[in-house]
């Protein structure tokens, strides 16, 4: 009654119960959690929660806060309005848990099923909008923030695949540099702070990539596809020249970017375009 009260038109998780269901049985997780040991949080319900995750593109720490602090998750989850919710590790456990069992592709399967059983989707093919009627649903990110999160995206990659070569050679300011999302909030207000985290944000692309491509690192490293993607937008966005040792990076200007039709916009979706059609962009 209380979600209901503040959201009267919905909301997206509260959409999710309405419109699909029961989607995640604790049975179907059973053989990554024990028996023994004091009672934890619902594997269903964390499947949930990684599928809002995911969905809203949050940290744990954020996702663990909106369980929380969050009416439409709380209905979403059936939960208690004074629930206190799990601290965040729980979600980087359950994913371990996944991964080791080899259940990692279970949530998707379960709802892609659900979905298919509503005609919501269509099965056995490839289904996508036209980017140049409805904008990919991707969060419009400036071109700071833009390289900002494409960074930490293949970072946060990286450290799931290669966790201790990361862990090797990664400056230590860097878990706090790119531990969250980037968004306007955190970006400095002051121009020449902008643009000097701008010029570090580069350096540090260019220096991860230079270590991922570098011959003493897991060869299969660079096939990564968000290494790729970061790849491709560095050389999409900065120029760089390096003489007698000295690095100098730059934005490309507006007419040596690549065409929108090739042009990169999301880290998440390489796929996405900016396109305008009939005066809508």
């Amino acid at each position: 009654m209380v979600a209901q009260t503040a959201f009267p038109k919905g909301c997206l998780a509260m959409r999710v119960r309405d419109a699909l269901g029961p989607l995640f049985d604790d049975e179907i997780f059973r053989s990554a959690f024990g028996v023994r040991g004091r009672p934890g949080v619902a594997p269903g319900q964390l499947a949930l929660v990684s599928v809002l995750q995911f969905a809203e593109n949050l940290t744990d720490r954020q996702a663990a806060h909106a369980v929380r602090a969050r009416i439409d998750w709380k209905y979403l989850l059936g939960l208690e309005l004074d629930d206190p919710g799990f601290d965040f590790t729980v979600l980087t456990g359950f994913r371990d848990r996944l991964l080791v069992h080899g259940l990692e592709e279970k949530i998707l399967d379960l709802l892609l099923v659900r979905l298919n059983e509503l005609e919501l989707v269509c099965g056995r093919s490839r289904q996508r909008t036209d980017s140049t009627h409805i904008l990919a649903v991707v969060r419009n990110l400036n071109r700071l923030e833009f390289v900002g999160e494409t960074l930490r995206a293949a970072l946060e990659t990286v450290a799931v695949a290669a966790p201790e070569w990361l862990a090797s050679w990664m400056p230590g300011g860097w878990q706090g540099e790119y531990g969250v999302r980037v968004d306007p909030y955190r970006l400095p207000s002051d121009e020449s702070e902008r643009t000097q985290l701008t010029w570090r944000i580069a350096a540090d692309g260019y220096q991860f990539l230079d270590a991922t491509f570098d011959v003493t690192a897991p060869a299969w490293l660079s096939q990564v596809s968000a290494v790729g993607i970061l790849r491709t937008v560095w050389l999409q966005q900065f120029q760089r020249t390096i003489t007698d040792g000295v690095q100098e990076v730059a934005w490309r200007g507006k007419n040596e970017l690549p065409s929108s039709r090739a042009r990169i916009t999301s880290p998440y979706d390489p796929d996405s375009r900016n396109a305008v059609k009939r005066g809508s962009a």
